[in-house]
């Protein structure tokens, strides 16, 4: 086998680090952005402690918070189902640099083979061992996304009874009800964002040989 061309493997080696340092600086982006979203929640329910036992001052705060710290939580959430999609699509870039690597010798095949189970060079999708359903629960935008869905639960439950004068009983169930409903809304629209997704990452899956990485991944040959 030629000698690989070491121009391209500085390139790659390159490409690498910036594709890791990429999938970094999502994953920093998202921890910032749910600490901002819980930081503003947590605070609001400092506010409402205080001005809890003033009814008159409590229920105009509550209807200018809950609606801002609502909408808050969706935008966070929308941008944290984006980090991992980015997320995923440097992944993606790195699993086809691993394919050149497999490719310069027999050594280096069997040092970066696919059968590591490392997604996204494994058929399988990372599912933390609980299948794909439960994999999607343990996102971090889920958890953004089902405490903002209880802020919405409670608000429409307070809006029943103290704007609309409804039993505490029946509200508290709507209030369960559009907790229910929008949670179940997000999972389908999670889903549907992560398909979306599948076919911008391309085909990545495990390699057999040096000669199916290079046709694969579409570089040029090392020789």
């Amino acid at each position: 086998m030629a000698a690989p061309d070491s121009t391209l493997l500085s390139a790659l080696t390159t490409e690498h680090f910036v594709l890791q340092s990429a999938i970094n600086a999502t994953v920093s982006e998202a921890g910032m952005r749910s600490t901002l979203y819980m930081m503003a929640l947590s605070s609001s329910l400092v506010a409402v402690g205080f001005l809890a036992p003033d009814s008159a001052a409590l229920m105009p705060f509550l209807a200018i918070v809950l609606p801002t710290l609502f909408l808050l939580g969706v935008f966070t959430v929308l941008r944290l189902i984006d980090t991992v999609l980015e997320a995923q699509h440097n992944y993606a870039g790195i699993a086809r640099i691993h394919r050149y690597y497999r490719a310069l010798s027999p050594e280096a095949e069997a040092a970066f083979a696919p059968h590591l189970q490392r997604w996204p060079e494994t058929i399988a999708e990372p599912s933390l061992g609980l299948g794909l359903f439960m994999a999607f629960l343990g996102t971090s935008a889920t958890m953004i996304a089902c405490t903002n869905n209880l802020v919405a639960g409670a608000g429409v439950a307070l809006l029943l009874v103290q704007g609309l004068g409804v039993a505490r009983t029946p509200s508290v169930l709507a209030g369960l009800v559009v907790f229910v409903a929008l949670s179940v809304a997000f999972y389908l629209f999670q889903r549907w964002r992560f398909e979306r997704w599948k076919p911008a990452l391309g085909p990545i899956g495990p390699i057999k040989s040096g000669v199916e990485a290079h046709r694969a991944s579409g570089l040029p040959p090392s020789s």
